[in-house]
């Protein structure tokens, strides 16, 4: 397996919800720019860390690169495969590849299906395996992720928060996938548990040979699993560059803010440390500021940032940045 190959490449992938207005004729007033021209790309075998606020795009993005939002503009290759282009059965045989590990356990497992149902129902829709086939496969998932094989005719309320989560990682491995993207697995889940779920998930990475699209908005867990990091805010990406480059030398005035609230286990560098403050609320995506996303809450803007968009281009080798500061 070689990590420099592409796996996935995303070209200006733009994702907007239109805002309509009227009950009965409906007219098209705006358009929530949830992701708004981003690109980047992810090797094989590697962990892709997403970070940045709530609401900034960062689900819509991992859903949009699997086509369960279709792209209002944009590309998407998977495997050299453009998958905006795909569509019905061809699109379905794609989807065997690449799969999603959801945020809720609670929610993303269904209440009236056991457990065996669960994990097994992807084996069914694509015609890998049924019946006893079946029921071993799914056994050996379960034991895969540290479950006890003998559970599937348990359901969902029978487990804790940290097992379903593991249901929802055994469920998405079942068609032998090559991507996963992981829509913040963690973040609903108690700190003692986190640790394990992404052991969990690097422990199967090696074995497998997984990439990933780790999203969350834990900037200490994204450092641990992450092998590259980008940085997202209002829609757009800001920051990327691989892991050690982000924590140690933070260019964009958005990263710098976002790591000086991450706490560091040692008095002497914690006293030293200066807290950037952010003012001021996240602008709403269906109205953006003009010029860079962050002029309206960025300490060192200038005037310029107010007028036009800053171009994100590679300032260091791999350390792409959008910021005039910086350019």
């Amino acid at each position: 397996m070689q990590r420099d190959q592409v796996l996935v490449e995303v070209k200006n992938l733009k994702k907007y919800f239109p805002v309509t207005r009227g009950i009965i004729f409906q007219r098209h007033v705006g358009d929530i720019k949830a992701v708004d021209g981003i690109s980047f790309d992810i090797r094989q075998g590697e962990t892709l860390g997403l970070v940045g606020e709530s609401g900034c795009g960062k689900s819509t993005t991992g859903r949009t690169i699997l086509q369960l939002y279709r792209p209002t503009g944009g590309k998407v290759y998977f495997e050299g495969e453009d998958l905006t282009a795909l569509k019905g059965n061809v699109l379905r045989r794609m989807r065997q590849r690449m799969q999603m590990i959801f945020q809720d356990p609670y929610a993303s497992l269904n209440p009236r299906m056991t457990v065996g149902s669960i994990v097994g129902e992807p084996l069914e829709v694509h015609g890998v395996a049924r019946g006893v086939e079946k029921r071993e496969r799914v056994q050996e998932l379960l034991q895969l992720v540290g479950l006890n094989p003998y559970f599937v005719n348990r359901y969902p309320h029978e487990f804790s928060g940290g097992q379903r989560q593991r249901i929802g990682v055994a469920r998405a491995l079942a068609l032998n996938p090559s991507f996963i993207v992981c829509d913040e697995p963690i973040s609903s889940l108690d700190v003692s548990i986190q640790a394990q779920v992404v052991n969990l998930l690097e422990d199967l990475q090696e074995q497998f040979g997984l990439t990933y699209l780790f999203i969350a908005h834990d900037l200490s867990m994204v450092r641990h699993i992450s092998d590259r990091v980008a940085v997202m805010y209002l829609g757009k990406i800001v920051e990327l560059t691989d892991r050690d480059s982000l924590y140690e030398n933070p260019l964009h005035p958005y990263t710098q803010a976002l790591l000086s609230a991450v706490p560091i286990p040692d008095p002497v560098v914690e006293e030293t440390r200066q807290r950037i403050i952010l003012e001021g609320d996240v602008p709403s995506p269906a109205n953006p500021p003009r010029g860079c996303n962050f002029n309206t809450r960025c300490p060192v803007a200038m005037d310029i940032c107010h007028q036009e968009e800053p171009e994100f281009k590679e300032v260091e080798d791999g350390h792409w940045v959008a910021c005039y500061r910086v350019q």
